[in-house]
């Protein structure tokens, strides 16, 4: 690597140190009391994934580790980054489907979800083709619970255009809220090649890998998720928690997990968190 990299040095109490490599993609870090650490490396973010690796250190002996950054397969990532399907700026909808759409958008935001979805219905009866009226009858219906007809909706929308970013995405989300995880892991896996730097993508992306029990890949995900926004994404802190928990590490699970109720004091599941953290005590 010629380029340098930044790399951060840190222990469940939090940062120890930051430090860059060298023209030969070396580093070192001196003086660390024994103990366990993590590592996250970080280059270029356009080009390179993020990395980390744990390592123990014992007292007397130096602690070598290699790690290799994965370069993104995109040929193009900046231009992926804002990528809008044509079905998704649709310029054919007519006036009247369109009112209709912008109708039930003011519904959805003021947290009137049925009305909204037979605004939509209207769109979608206007102008059959509408494909974020299908999109957003999807959200509407996931809402409710109704996991099925939001799947339907969706299914038609990526009939319109295959290639559609949003609708990608929230199939991807019914398919974990199905535990069907690993049919999520190829959707989302779709969805972060067409918009490399949404939140949400590499949030459930890291949860669908999860399930499927890929702790290395699902960890770099939920990290992406949390580092690219950290307000929207911050039930990644209680995800990498319950990752580290299942991989038996405690110390790990416990930083992440009181991390989570600093930042989200009011989380609906703070109680189940407090029980976690009870179990490491």
């Amino acid at each position: 690597m010629h380029e340098r990299a930044r790399v951060t040095l840190q222990t469940v109490r939090g940062q120890a140190g930051i430090v860059y490599t060298d023209s030969q993609g070396q580093f070192e870090f001196t003086r660390l009391s024994p103990g366990s650490y993590q590592i996250l490396i970080e280059a270029d973010r356009e080009r390179f994934e993020t990395a980390t690796e744990n390592v123990e250190v014992v007292r007397s002996y130096p602690a070598v580790v290699n790690i290799v950054l994965k370069e993104k397969s995109l040929t193009n990532p900046k231009a992926a980054i804002m990528t809008v399907s044509a079905g998704e700026l649709d310029p054919n909808v007519p006036p009247n489907a369109k009112k209709e759409f912008d109708r039930a958008s003011a519904a959805s935001r003021e947290g009137k979800v049925e009305e909204a979805i037979i605004y939509l219905r209207k769109a979608i009866a206007f102008y059959p083709q509408y494909l974020m009226a299908h999109n957003d009858l999807a959200a509407q219906l996931m809402k409710l619970g109704k996991l099925d007809d939001a799947e339907e909706e969706l299914n038609l929308a990526l009939m319109i255009d295959p290639s559609a970013f949003n609708p990608t995405l929230n199939l991807g989300i019914i398919w974990v809220k199905k535990h069907s995880f690993e049919e999520a892991v190829k959707l989302l896996d779709r969805a972060v090649s067409f918009q490399p730097r949404s939140p949400a993508a590499r949030l459930y992306l890291g949860l669908a890998l999860l399930g499927n029990l890929n702790f290395e890949r699902a960890e770099r995900e939920l990290k992406i998720a949390y580092e690219l926004d950290g307000k929207e994404c911050v039930l990644a802190l209680f995800h990498l928690g319950e990752l580290y928990l299942t991989k038996g590490e405690r110390d790990w699970a416990r930083a992440y997990l009181e991390r989570y109720l600093r930042e989200a004091p009011e989380a609906n599941n703070r109680d189940q968190v407090k029980k976690l953290l009870a179990l490491l005590d």
